[in-house]
């Protein structure tokens, strides 16, 4: 773990921020000092998440939206400028994803996941860049990636696609905004405990157990351990790290089975 204060008075946007990955890492940023701007679909759960963090003493707002309106992630980016100063993190974490034979799969089916993905992760990446640029300030930017985006799944080829599309996004803009000072890292988690992604995709016990045995750690990785990671790259700590991707999947990309 970072130290308390790593964070002091900067402003995060955390994308799929109720819940999941995405919750743990926004509570994370807000013990390390963080103001922290929950943004997401279901008011219901930012609420619970914003509660969690000021519980504990941190800071938070609740921005509900749908990360695939370009218009509306430019307002509430607006709003947390607004609300707060200023932003100086993004963690990208909204994603969707369910499994499905692609010769089955809806031209409805392909374009929810892609646009979650692939183009909400641009909307905001680019409307946080923006304001970095404009503001003349550096910034860290974390996407959240998939060991899908290496090896390819048959049964979620939307979803593969589009991490695939963030992989190669992330060092594009790593190149490309380098010189403003602004840095874009992915990070690949492994199966991770309590998320929906995980609990829809390993609802089979036996294929929940086969998967595991794959894994050469022989165990799924937590969420704590996620936000430990994710907060690392975002932090001045990993201040010349940028345009990479970091896996940590517990060696199960490595074929090794």
């Amino acid at each position: 773990m970072l130290e308390k204060g790593t964070f002091d008075g900067r402003v995060a946007v955390v994308t799929g921020g109720g819940s999941g990955i995405g919750e743990a890492i926004a509570g994370e940023l807000a013990r390390l000092g963080a103001t922290v701007a929950l943004l997401g679909r279901t008011a219901e759960k930012l609420e619970a998440a914003r509660a969690g963090i000021e519980e504990l003493g941190g800071r938070a707002s609740v921005h509900p939206l749908d990360i695939r309106d370009r218009a509306a992630v430019d307002d509430t980016i607006a709003a947390v400028v607004a609300a707060h100063g200023r932003v100086d993190h993004l963690v990208n974490n909204a994603a969707g994803n369910f499994r499905v034979a692609p010769e089955e799969m809806s031209p409805n089916a392909w374009r929810a996941v892609l646009g979650t993905v692939l183009d909400g992760t641009w909307h905001c990446t680019q409307a946080v860049g923006r304001h970095l640029i404009d503001r003349g300030a550096p910034g860290s930017i974390l996407n959240i990636g998939s060991t899908m985006s290496m090896q390819g799944s048959p049964t979620t080829v939307h979803s593969a696609s589009a991490k695939a599309g963030v992989l190669t996004m992330t060092k594009s803009l790593g190149a490309a905004w380098g010189p403003y000072g602004i840095r874009v890292n992915v990070l690949v988690p492994g199966i991770t405990e309590g998320t929906a992604g995980v609990d829809i995709l390993l609802s089979d016990e036996e294929f929940r157990a086969a998967e595991i045995s794959r894994i050469p750690l022989r165990r799924t990785v937590s969420k704590t351990e996620v936000a430990a990671v994710a907060t690392f790259l975002l932090s001045d700590h990993a201040g010349y790290v940028t345009g990479t991707s970091l896996v940590m999947d517990g060696g199960r990309s490595l074929g090794t089975h």
